[in-house]
């Protein structure tokens, strides 16, 4: 009985790459407070200063984004006949 060997891999192209993300580099003055707690939970963390920003601009702009969605819905169904008659 011959020993098994592994199958040679197949030989394909390489996946394109996607295209870069464009960012914007954002300058936020901190007071010096602010400043060290921010160095000391990156430290704390093992995470970048940079990181937790943003992780807290996303939380942000996730929970504004779903509070303004939650009184657009009221508004709207509040008036929702007065919107089908617009709509006419």
């Amino acid at each position: 009985m011959q020993p098994l060997t592994p199958a040679p891999a197949p030989t394909s192209a390489p996946a394109p790459s996607p295209p870069p993300v464009r960012t914007t580099v954002l300058s936020l003055p901190l007071e010096p407070d602010l400043h060290r707690a921010l160095v000391d939970l990156a430290d704390a963390t093992g995470c970048g200063p940079e990181d937790i920003v943003l992780d807290a601009v996303r939380a942000r702009l996730g929970a504004e984004g779903a509070r303004v969605r939650e009184v657009a819905e009221g508004l709207a169904g509040a008036h929702a006949a007065l919107l089908r008659r617009l709509g006419e």
